[in-house]
C-alpha cells in the first residue's frame, strides 16, 4: 500500500513539474543604455558631438549627451586607440540630406574617410572619423535620423547577434530587408564579419545594457559561463545619483557593461 502511494505521489510530482513554466530571465530593458567613448578631453568631446550630431546635455553628469534612449558617455583616456578593427568597430548616424551634411563636415575640418556613395536598395553612406579615432558611418535614412546603429565585428556574425539577443534584449530582424541585426529601441546592433581585437582601450571602449536587478542578472549570466571582468559595484554620478554596474566580456572581446539605474 505504501509503495503504491509513493508511486502515485511521484507521478503527481512529475506531472506538476511538466507544466510549471521555466524560470523567467532577469529582464534587460530593450534599449542600448549607453556607448562609452575614450577621449583625452571630455568637455571638448561633448562640444564636438553636440555641434556635429546634436544630442541633449544631461543633468546626471557633464560628460555625456543623450541621443533618444541612448547615452553617449565620454571617458577620459589619453591613450585611446582607433575603433576600426576592434570588436566595437564603428557608430552610425543618419541625416535627411547626407550630401549637405558631408559638405558641412568638410567645411568644419572633420576627417572624411570615405566619400558619399549610393548603395542601391539601402541608402547613401560615407565614413568620417572623430578627432579621437572613433570611426563613424553617416547615412541618409529619413526613416531613422540621429544615432542609428552600432556596428560590431567578429568572425561569426550570426553567433555574435545570438549572444546579445539570448542574454540581453532586442528583436532579430533584417535592416532594410537586407542586413541581419538586432533591433533595440531606437538603435540597431549590426555585425561585420572579420577578425577583431578586444574593444577595451579603443575609441569605442564599451556598450552598456540596463537591467532592473544587476545581482540577479549577474548570477544568471555566470551560470551561462559568461565571463565577468568586474563584479557588481556601486558608483556615484556627478549629480549624486547612485548606480550599480558590472563589466563582462562579449564576443570577440567586446567590453559590455550591465548597469542598474
Amino acid at each position: 500500500m505504501r509503495v503504491w502511494t509513493r508511486a502515485i505521489l511521484a507521478t503527481a510530482v512529475m506531472a506538476c513539474a511538466a507544466v510549471l513554466p521555466v524560470a523567467a530571465q532577469t529582464p534587460v530593458m530593450p534599449i542600448l543604455d549607453h556607448i562609452h567613448l575614450n577621449v583625452p578631453d571630455q568637455a571638448k568631446a561633448v562640444e564636438w558631438y553636440q555641434k556635429n550630431f546634436g544630442g541633449a546635455p544631461m543633468t546626471e553628469a557633464p560628460d555625456r549627451l543623450m541621443f533618444g534612449d541612448t547615452r553617449l558617455i565620454f571617458l577620459k583616456n589619453d591613450k585611446g586607440q582607433p575603433s576600426a578593427g576592434s570588436a566595437l568597430d564603428h557608430l552610425g548616424f543618419s541625416f535627411a540630406d547626407l550630401d549637405a551634411k558631408m559638405k558641412e563636415f568638410e567645411t568644419a575640418g572633420v576627417k572624411v574617410v570615405t566619400p558619399v556613395r549610393d548603395v542601391a536598395g539601402l541608402f547613401k553612406l560615407g565614413f568620417i572619423e572623430d578627432p579621437w579615432g572613433t570611426r563613424i558611418e553617416v547615412v541618409q535614412d529619413p526613416e531613422k535620423l540621429g544615432l542609428r546603429h552600432v556596428h560590431l565585428r567578429g568572425p561569426d556574425p550570426a553567433a555574435v547577434l545570438a549572444f546579445y539577443k539570448d542574454r540581453f534584449a532586442g528583436d532579430a530582424a533584417k535592416m532594410k530587408d537586407r542586413l541581419d541585426g538586432l533591433r533595440l529601441s531606437g538603435v540597431w546592433l549590426l555585425v561585420q564579419r572579420g577578425d577583431a581585437v578586444p574593444s577595451e582601450g579603443h575609441a569605442i571602449d564599451h556598450i552598456g545594457f540596463r537591467t532592473a536587478d544587476l545581482a540577479a542578472k549577474t548570477t544568471e549570466l555566470k551560470a551561462q559561463s559568461v565571463k565577468f571582468t568586474t563584479e557588481p559595484r556601486p558608483l556615484k554620478l556627478a549629480s549624486g545619483t547612485m548606480v550599480n554596474f558590472a563589466y563582462l566580456e562579449g564576443p570577440a572581446g567586446a567590453k559590455v557593461e550591465l548597469v542598474q539605474r
